[in-house]
């Protein structure tokens, strides 16, 4: 079968790899339909993921079709259409019982990083009864390629976590498909204003279709400036970090309000000056998370309802042939215009 394989620091090619096979009696393999591209895959290639070693099949989003299961698998069965989440869960450890599904001790997020992933014709999922979520007919499954990783990552580490309620001021930095995501279900709970922070005019543009009170423009540096006169001079109660480099991080740091919230959701490669000596006495709460898709059932009837459309979020098709000239749309998105990328494997 044909796979995207990580080559080392700056390398990538297409090879051909042999079917996945069953390994555990909770494994089930499964024909990838549709898949994408991810930012964490982009960081991976830069070397920022150690843990995600050469000879890797990357990818960790998709949707496809049950294959073939193993004896102890009993909440889905071959020729069942399944949404995959990115992060593997056997629901049973310390970890899954406090709903941390990231950590799970023989799961978390492997696929694409620690075990072969999803940029592939098929796909072996270890814990599928906890890892798979049936789709109903009938429902788009390009739009719920988006519910693998993207809007639970922006809904749980930058939504939940940046603790919004209605009325609140919120900023995002960074209008790539993980802050739209954020700022898609941010709207969930009625904010006064949502401001959009980035460098790229066109996804400005997008998120201001999408929802946003407000862009922001930091081609210049003055982001800071211009958020802080928005706001009479506080800040803002939350600031989502959704780029993951030490710039954007910095100018949450800035923007945040006394009492406020930075929910970091970036992945980050290199450190990141943390500024106590501004920040000690204002109150302000700092999370970190790696998403655990616990709220994947929820967003699910949410897109069902056609309450939420991450469907507009995609902006370009490939087929698995293609996935190079995909990589290469994804990664020159100021040229490119590209969102999130939809990859045919079937």
């Amino acid at each position: 079968m044909k796979a995207l394989v990580y080559q080392g620091p700056g390398k990538k090619a297409v090879e051909d790899r042999p079917m996945p096979e069953i390994k555990a009696s909770t494994d089930a393999i499964v024909k990838v339909l549709k898949t994408t591209i991810c930012g964490t895959d982009l960081h991976i290639l830069k070397g920022d993921v150690p843990t995600c070693e050469p000879g890797r099949i990357l990818g960790h989003e998709g949707v496809g079709v049950v294959e073939t299961i193993g004896a102890g698998v009993t909440a889905v069965k071959p020729g069942d259409h399944v949404l995959i989440s990115c992060i593997t869960s056997c629901g049973k450890c310390d970890y899954c019982r406090k709903g941390m599904y990231s950590h799970c001790t023989t799961g978390g997020w492997i696929l694409g990083n620690r075990i072969d992933g999803t940029q592939t014709e098929y796909v072996r999922i270890p814990h599928a009864d906890t890892s798979l979520y049936r789709v109903p007919p009938g429902t788009d499954e390009e739009a719920l390629v988006m519910l693998s990783d993207i809007l639970p990552t922006g809904f749980e580490c930058g939504v939940l976590n940046g603790k919004i309620t209605p009325g609140n001021t919120v900023a995002i930095v960074g209008s790539g498909p993980i802050g739209l995501a954020a700022l898609l279900t941010a709207q969930f709970y009625s904010p006064a204003e949502i401001i959009m922070v980035d460098m790229d005019d066109n996804r400005l543009e997008v998120a201001k279709r999408l929802g946003a009170t407000a862009t922001v423009s930091n081609r210049d540096g003055k982001a800071v400036d211009k958020v802080k006169q928005m706001t009479g001079g506080i800040g803002v109660d939350c600031a989502i970090e959704a780029v993951g480099v030490p710039a954007t991080f910095l100018v949450c740091e800035d923007i945040v309000a006394p009492g406020g919230t930075i929910a970091n959701i970036g992945v980050h490669g290199v450190k990141v000056d943390l500024h106590l000596e501004r920040l000690w006495d204002r109150n302000v709460t700092i999370t970190t998370r790696l998403v655990d898709t616990v709220t994947t059932p929820m967003l699910l009837k949410t897109v069902q309802s056609r309450k939420l459309d991450p469907k507009q979020l995609i902006t370009h098709g490939f087929t698995l042939d293609q996935i190079l000239d995909a990589y290469d749309t994804f990664g020159k998105a100021a040229h490119t215009k590209a969102l999130k990328v939809i990859i045919n494997a079937a």
